[in-house]
Order: structure tokens, then C-alpha cells, then sequence
């Protein structure tokens, strides 16, 4: 898997990583309280992570073991949108 959007975006949903994302593979509705990565669609490029102004997005082996259940979030998010 490649990134993960985690904890601190819950409510936030600032969107300057939707922005820089050059495969547009970050995805929200109105009604969901974060933004989600595509893990099928993301290219590992980073461009994300910088720019995230409360350090929610992290490379899926570097994910603080707290937010581990946003890794399968991540994933469901997309299987239910499909």
C-alpha cells in the first residue's frame, strides 16, 4: 500500500493534498469527516505528505501503530464507493 491518510484529518479536510496529487487518488464526499487515499491508484510519489497541514498523511510502513486501523479504512472506504 502506499500512503495513508490517518488520525489528525478527521474534521480537518483541508484539501491542499487533493491539490498537488498528480493522479487525483484522494478522494472525500461531503458527508465523510476525512479525505482517503486510493491505494490502487496511488504512484508513492509524495507530493501529498509536505503539504498536509496537520501531518496526517504517512507512508503505510512509516504509520504511527496508534492509526493502524486507518490502513483497512483507507482500503474499505474505496470497496464501498465502488
Amino acid at each position: 500500500m502506499a500512503y495513508i491518510i490517518a488520525e489528525p484529518c478527521i474534521d480537518v479536510k483541508d484539501g491542499s493534498c487533493v491539490e498537488v496529487c498528480p493522479v487525483d487518488c484522494i478522494h472525500t464526499t461531503d458527508t465523510d469527516n476525512m479525505f482517503y487515499i486510493n491505494p490502487d491508484e496511488c504512484i508513492d510519489c509524495a507530493a501529498c505528505e509536505p503539504v498536509c497541514p496537520v501531518t496526517a498523511i504517512f507512508e503505510a510502513s512509516q504509520l504511527p501503530k496508534e492509526w493502524a486501523k486507518f490502513i483497512d479504512m483507507n482500503k474499505e472506504w474505496f470497496v464501498k464507493k465502488a
